[in-house]
């Protein structure tokens, strides 16, 4: 096995931050982690600039506008990021024989489904962020056609915002909580995602395209607090609403449970259980 150079842009987001405590272990490849002050990933000079002088490998992009709700008054601001500079980032790599890594989201789906999506399966957002995803991973395979996309979804870790943070923070405060309980699809763990993605980045014979990545196990975001609860001892009760009793700024897909056979098939991923992933989350957050 060779070494590899691998390059993290977006290093301080949540999939970012697990990936920088696996560098820490993984000491047979060499890393460079780069945060949104180190290099605006949206300045083609800048980003070409940075590439001429070193050799990577791959890069790995997890730098993204997140924020869903916001996002519908920021479009402009949303495409850049999760559009604009996706092409620019994909292009330099086509450059410089870099592999071209980059996280996407089951948002890009209408949730009109009612059993899990492949990939190749018809795109059509609800809101303005998973527009902008979508046309990040256009601009990706216009730029660069040996790209390798992962959509994945309901990110979280013990880094960052995220539901699981907010569920605790929550679950302390309150004997009761209301969560919706229409939205389906799959958690998360950054941790596990991460992994994924370094044997992506390493794999002797990637295979390019878009795939799909999350824990194993279709819920609601009413099982999810519910599991939560469940794990720490809390006597919180939870209450499932429907999603009309929440209004929120962007339209949420109802359901966007993802096939993710392909992965494993052509990557050899494993894909763990989601209750066995947060578990490990909510034990790692507590300590």
């Amino acid at each position: 096995m060779h070494k590899h150079h691998i390059l993290v842009t977006g290093a301080n987001g949540q999939v970012g931050r697990e990936l920088r405590d696996i560098s820490k272990i993984n000491k047979e490849h060499s890393f460079t982690f780069l945060g949104r002050e180190d290099l605006p990933i949206e300045n083609p000079e800048l980003v070409s600039k940075f590439f001429s002088g070193s050799k990577y490998t791959a890069l790995i992009n997890c730098a993204a506008y997140t924020a869903v709700d916001k996002a519908e008054s920021e479009k402009e601001l949303a495409f850049q990021i999760n559009g604009e500079a996706v092409g620019i980032l994909a292009a330099v790599c086509k450059e410089y024989s870099t592999r071209f890594i980059h996280i996407s989201t089951d948002y890009v789906y209408d949730g009109q489904a009612s059993s899990p999506y492949s990939e190749d399966h018809p795109t059509s957002p609800v809101n303005v962020y998973g527009e902008s995803k979508l046309s990040g991973e256009q601009e990706a395979l216009k730029h660069n056609p040996s790209s390798v996309i992962v959509r994945t979804s309901w990110v979280y870790s013990s880094y960052g915002k995220n539901f699981v943070k907010t569920m605790l923070k929550l679950m302390a405060e309150r004997k009761e909580l209301s969560v919706v309980n229409d939205q389906v699809g799959s958690p998360t763990y950054a941790a596990d995602l991460a992994e994924a993605l370094l044997a992506i980045a390493i794999s002797d014979h990637p295979v390019p395209g878009i795939y799909h990545y999350s824990n194993e196990g279709a819920i609601s975001w009413f099982d999810f607090a519910v599991e939560i609860a469940r794990i720490i001892g809390s006597d919180c009760i939870v209450h499932p609403i429907p999603s009309s009793a929440f209004p929120t700024p962007a339209r949420r897909p109802g359901y966007t449970v993802m096939d993710k056979s392909l992965i494993c098939t052509n990557f050899g991923i494993r894909l763990r259980p989601w209750k066995e992933s947060l578990a490990a989350c909510v034990k790692r957050i507590n300590q």
